[in-house]
């Protein structure tokens, strides 16, 4: 027992060592500084996939401690994120659960700290971080319009079109945070996984991005935000158009992403190239109207079972 203790201490303060040197390295080192972030909840994961969250929970605190002794304040808050998403995600390995569960609650974590330092900033710091942010990109727009007219005459955005604009980034802000999220703790699992593998843990696998399948319920939940849109039609701004609104930017997102499986479901099938897939999902975005009816289409009427059933014939 004295020995397991004297073990766990041990390499706790390794991977203490090592998420603070991968902290000063996104403090102070601005070309890789993304690697060091990327690569910081490592140390802390495999910690939690080898012991108790106890144990996990009071490594990443110390990890926090020693980051923000050693990068300064303004570190914290990133140092704080990461850690929390080293020990979900080596909790979750320790737990032996799915990829689909590792994932899910890697985004949430990464929402709730988010949030929870946005809040720290505005009640102890009096620091508004998207009212920050929305008031730059009004100046970039401004700015923009200024250059326009000095070279052109003309100015590119019209005003009223430029706080259109902002005033629907603001109402989709927790649609967008939200997406955010998920995208960068999809970024961290990807690339943080294989290297745990290659540890010696045993970590779980998703499902090809192929074979994706959404539930079912996501149309009828596009089908109330549709209703409520055409038949209701709330005010612009109201509390219901905040909330439609940003459901709809994710069940579009959810959809984009389905017609998107499908589209590599059925290159696979045909045996085309690789690369194929490649232009096919670099066209999503600009073609995203046709990826969210082909992602409906997919769902409600399981075109995947036609493509099979052709591809034998």
């Amino acid at each position: 027992m004295p020995n397991n203790q004297t073990k766990a201490l041990v390499q706790g303060s390794m991977m203490v060592a090592i998420f603070t040197i991968l902290m000063l390295i996104s403090a102070y080192v601005p070309i890789i500084f993304i690697v060091g972030l990327i690569f910081a909840p490592l140390p802390i994961a495999w910690y939690s996939a080898n012991y108790k969250r106890s144990s996990s929970i009071l490594v990443a605190v110390v990890g926090c401690t020693l980051t923000t002794l050693t990068s300064g304040i303004t570190m914290l808050p990133f140092a704080f994120i990461l850690a929390l998403i080293g020990v979900v995600i080596g909790n979750a390995i320790y737990l032996k659960k799915s990829k689909l569960y590792l994932f899910m609650s890697s985004g949430i974590a990464f929402l709730l700290s988010m949030t929870i330092v946005y809040v720290a900033y505005v009640q102890f710091a009096g620091i508004n971080i998207i009212d920050m942010s929305l008031e730059i990109l009004r100046e970039n727009y401004e700015q923009s319009n200024e250059l326009a007219k000095n070279v052109t005459g003309q100015v590119v955005f019209q005003p009223e079109i430029i706080e259109a604009m902002l005033k629907t980034m603001e109402l989709t802000m927790p649609a967008t945070i939200t997406i955010s999220a998920f995208f960068a703790a999809f970024i961290i699992i990807t690339l943080n996984l294989p290297v745990l593998k290659r540890l010696g843990l045993d970590v779980p696998k998703f499902a090809s991005f192929q074979n994706m399948r959404l539930p079912r319920s996501i149309l009828w939940y596009y089908m109330i935000v549709l209703c409520i849109n055409l038949f209701m039609r709330p005010e612009f701004g109201s509390t219901l158009d905040v909330i439609v609104l940003n459901v709809s930017y994710v069940l579009w997102m959810l959809l984009i992403l389905q017609g998107i499986s499908f589209l590599h479901y059925f290159i696979s099938k045909k045996e085309m190239p690789n690369g194929v897939k490649w232009i096919a999902t670099l066209l999503a975005l600009p073609l995203s109207s046709f990826m969210i009816l082909l992602g409906i289409v997919d769902l409600g009427f399981d075109l995947r079972s036609l493509v099979k059933g052709k591809t034998k014939e």
